[in-house]
């Protein structure tokens, strides 16, 4: 027995494929949509499809633009000789919100993943390779997620660059700011051993 109009269904489960979004919540915003008036309606679908045509890859870092090149590779007062591997889009982001980066980045749009069939023909690691065998890059910056895929990704990649003679290195790990060491479990608390640094 169907419960709503198929518009409004189809309006929820397109909103149900989207990640971390649940049944419940896709309802709740399909009905949303649905309040709003015609116009806002038409605003918001005008966005999802405008970001579509216009949002790219920049051709040099892989992250997204709606320029010829993101305002990062485009920016002259960045270290282009250091390049902060990350996974995805929204990384770049957190790394930019610390302020302390002043390299250029290169996105992976994912990590090696056998269980969910990613291998690493399906990220943008040859575009990488292809950036570093220019000759001016002197390091590069591992920051994929410290779990079993990232560090799996960052082990691959490092290993493809070694033969090429620059500095390749791991962001650190360690005890987040603000906890406590009695709530860190003994892998963080080992690797913030390992990373300790002179005071």
């Amino acid at each position: 027995m169907q419960f709503f109009p198929a518009a409004l269904q189809n309006l929820a489960d397109h909103f149900a494929r989207l990640p971390g979004v649940g049944g419940k919540t896709a309802q709740r915003l399909a009905f949303h949509v649905l309040s709003l008036p015609l116009e806002e309606a038409e605003d918001f679908a005008e966005a999802i499809l405008k970001a579509k045509r216009e949002v790219h890859t920049c051709p040099r870092c892989q992250n997204l633009t709606d320029r010829e090149l993101c305002p990062i590779c485009d920016d002259d007062s960045r270290d282009q000789s250091v390049i902060c591997v990350v996974a995805e889009p929204k990384d770049v982001i957190a790394m930019e919100r610390a302020r302390e980066f002043r390299g250029t980045y290169h996105v992976l749009h994912g990590v090696i993943s056998p269980l969910n069939h990613v291998s690493q023909d399906d990220i943008k690691i040859k575009e990488l390779l292809n950036r570093v065998a220019s000759g001016k890059v002197r390091e590069v910056i591992m920051a994929t997620n410290p779990d079993t895929e990232g560090e799996a990704t960052a082990m691959y990649i490092s290993r493809l660059l070694r033969p090429m003679e620059i500095k390749v290195t791991r962001l650190a790990y360690g005890v987040p700011v603000g906890s406590q060491l009695e709530y860190a479990d003994e892998v963080t608390l080992s690797r913030a051993l390992e990373g300790r640094q002179e005071m």
